[in-house]
């Protein structure tokens, strides 16, 4: 019997698809059984392609560690601890420090767009497969979690390489006026007359300037507000500055800000911006990263924004499993 090999670590985002967002916009719940399913499906895949250990983060609703009771599993499965509960993003980057921790190999994230930039932000290099349960979810992919924990399993065992079926993403390098640097995966856009903490959808005429690493029309959010008029791809280098509300000749576009939700957005201008040319977000207002507001600009108080390749190494579920199947790994 072929030895197994190889740590997965599974995160599950319990608050991810379930906040007001949601109840503003006409997208619906994805439940705590539902996630239980999804990780379920993803331990399965994980475990026919061999790895010898499954981590799952323990928190009070249970969907990891309840998922994998009763599972006849051949890999050895290890709950981390990830410290007391804050109900926010802190506890999606404690879940994958502890598992950078204990060694693991490839990460499983099941979230929307702000739970894999919290992962992002501890381990900015982190070998995942990007799982999508969120709102907004321009990073992650729609990808049936029994394949995902397949192909996930299939790089964890060493059976096929990281580097030739992977890419390292984009992100948006913010540096506020003051206190530390962070960033975004998918979207920084400066908000006038907004708040920080603020988790209701954002007001068209609010918006002033977007910088985005993707910018989609086949997406939901403000990743389509730059996809109309300068489409950009996750696989296409640099970024995409979008200017909005700046004079009555605006072009006016029709855009999904949420999901089933449609407004009018006035656009100036939206075009190409090369990596590392630095953009200017100046206040007063708040800047929004991946949706979530979390830097005040006071009055003429800026932030250096810039696109780097620099984020998680993302993992071509498809392509893992071709390459498989072209070396008779089943």
């Amino acid at each position: 019997m072929t030895a197994r090999r190889g740590r997965i670590g599974i995160i599950a985002n319990p608050m991810a698809g379930r906040d007001v967002r949601r109840l503003a916009a006409r997208a619906s719940e994805v439940t705590h059984q539902a996630k239980r399913e999804m990780v379920a499906r993803i331990a399965a895949g994980a475990d026919a392609a061999g790895v010898e250990c499954l981590a799952v983060h323990a928190e009070p609703w249970r969907i990891g560690t309840g998922a994998l009771e009763g599972m006849e599993l051949g890999a050895r499965v290890e709950v981390v601890e990830p410290g007391p509960l804050k109900h926010g993003g802190e506890d999606t980057a404690a879940a994958a420090l502890a598992m950078k921790d204990l060694g693991v190999t490839v990460l499983v994230v099941l979230g929307g767009d702000g739970t894999h930039r919290a992962v992002a932000q501890v381990w900015p290099e982190a070998p995942m497969v990007a799982v999508s349960t969120g709102t907004n979810n321009v990073f992650p992919s729609l990808v049936e979690p029994t394949l995902a924990g397949w192909a996930a399993g299939l790089v964890a065992s060493g059976k096929v390489p990281l580097a030739a079926h992977s890419r390292r993403s984009k992100v948006v390098r913010v540096r506020p006026y003051e206190g530390p640097a962070t960033l975004a995966l998918i979207d920084a856009v400066l908000l006038r007359n907004d708040h920080v903490g603020n988790r209701l959808p954002m007001a068209p005429e609010n918006i002033d300037r977007a910088l985005l690493t993707v910018a989609s029309p086949a997406s939901v959010g403000i990743s389509p507000l730059g996809g109309m008029l300068a489409p950009l791809s996750a696989h296409e280098d640099g970024g995409v500055l979008v200017t909005c509300n700046r004079s009555p000749k605006d072009r006016r576009l029709t855009v999904p800000l949420s999901p089933g939700r449609f407004w009018e957005v006035s656009v100036a201008e939206a075009h190409r911006v090369a990596s590392a040319v630095t953009v200017l977000f100046e206040g007063p207002g708040v800047i929004a990263l991946d949706g979530d507001r979390e830097i005040k600009l006071g009055h003429r108080e800026r932030a250096r924004l810039h696109v780097e390749r620099t984020g998680p190494r993302v993992i071509d579920v498809s392509a893992v499993l071709h390459t498989a199947a072209e070396a008779d790994l089943f």
